[in-house]
């Protein structure tokens, strides 16, 4: 068992106060959009071992099966299937899905340079605090009159295809048509919808002028009258699959996913987009998966995480051979087993497959580990 030092990342749709406050930190002026707990290239965590510094990469790397242990070594390979995040979301992050390990493996090994590695990210966000986002395409016909209610005549054909097309191909062609619209016409159209949507009411017209007060020039500021809108309490989880078309919007979180940075985008970002490889692996009749915590676990159909909860006064206890990362977001924890420590709010520990886990809760902490 190992305290974690953790990469903090500061994309700049992040919160600069939401993580520190949770660890009793002080801000420093800068967004804190994640921290990053794992064993990922891009910014692993760190342990101190024999009076060493050395990343979780590296120890994993010394002696696979006691880091990680023979069963996720045989299904996974020699390396940390998830990648487990706390998440400060206070401007909206891009439109975004994400391939199954088919399409992942396929396009990886053709040569995509969109791909940068073989693997699947599945997600599953689990709120913090009121969480918010877009997720999954809504039916057809709500979209049409969603986006009829603008008035706005270059949308017309857009509202046509909605209403007459098969509902995979609608939706395809809706998108398509967005992120190709012609660039010298897309600041006219966005000044359209701003007009038009601050004259109506409703949520998803609220979250339209939000998105055209960022992106002036972005079509996909559509996003939320395409998109179903979800708002997540406190302790309620979504799970993100392959095909998934998503945007956070807003909230703190913990976030466990597959260690992977395959992410196509389509909008809503100065990052790279591919509209042509996010239409490719997009599924429109794939919806995300509304979840609680049941005896203590998000139930998920991915393998690569099982992303576990404890709150105050309850305890928890696990065999050795499998991988794990205990993060505290509230109060306090007490580790027993494999030898007494405490855990406070924002810190975490890695324990090696070859340990087990024995901990109470005074407060709320998470616990990560494959899926298998």
């Amino acid at each position: 068992m190992h305290t974690l030092i953790n990469t903090i990342k500061e994309y700049d749709w992040g919160s600069p106060t939401a993580i520190p406050a949770l660890a009793g930190r002080t801000p420093t002026g800068r967004p804190q959009a994640e921290m990053w707990l794992g064993a990922h290239a891009a910014g692993p965590s760190t342990l101190v071992r024999d009076g060493v510094r050395r990343t979780l990469t590296e120890v994993i790397a010394h002696d696979v099966d006691a880091e990680i242990g023979p069963a996720t070594r045989e299904r996974f390979g020699a390396r940390l299937p998830y990648l487990l995040k706390m998440i400060a979301v206070a401007q909206p992050l891009s439109i975004q899905v994400h391939p199954s390990p088919e399409q992942a493996r396929g396009a990886f090994d053709s040569g995509d340079a969109n791909y940068v590695d073989p693997y699947a990210k599945p997600e599953l966000i689990c709120a913090l605090t009121p969480f918010s986002a877009l997720a999954g395409l809504r039916h057809p016909s709500t979209a049409a009159d969603l986006l009829e209610a603008l008035k706005i005549e270059s949308l017309a054909e857009l509202v046509d295809v909605l209403r007459t097309a098969d509902h995979r191909d609608a939706h395809l062609d809706v998108l398509r048509r967005l992120t190709t619209w012609p660039l010298e016409r897309r600041s006219d159209l966005v000044a359209a919808v701003r007009e038009s949507a601050a004259a109506l009411d409703g949520t998803a017209f609220g979250l339209v002028e939000n998105l055209v007060a960022r992106h002036p020039d972005d079509p996909m500021v559509l996003a939320p009258l395409l998109l179903e809108h979800h708002e997540l309490a406190p302790g309620e989880g979504m799970f993100l699959g392959a095909g998934v078309v998503h945007c956070y919007l807003e909230g703190l979180g913990v976030e466990l996913m597959g260690a992977s940075d395959n992410v196509l985008r389509a909008g809503l970002t100065s990052k790279t987009v591919d509209p042509e490889g996010l239409l490719a692996i997009v599924d429109p009749s794939r919806r995300p998966i509304k979840v609680t915590a049941q005896d203590g676990v998000y139930d998920t159909p991915a393998p690569e995480f099982r992303l576990r909860r404890a709150d105050a006064g309850e305890t928890l206890k696990l065999a050795a051979g499998l991988p794990r990362i205990v993060l505290c977001t509230a109060g306090t924890a007490k580790v027993s087993v494999p030898e007494p420590h405490t855990v406070r709010a924002g810190e975490s520990l890695f324990l090696p497959a070859s340990e087990p886990l024995d901990l109470t809760a005074d407060g709320t902490l998470f616990v990560a580990e494959p899926g298998i």
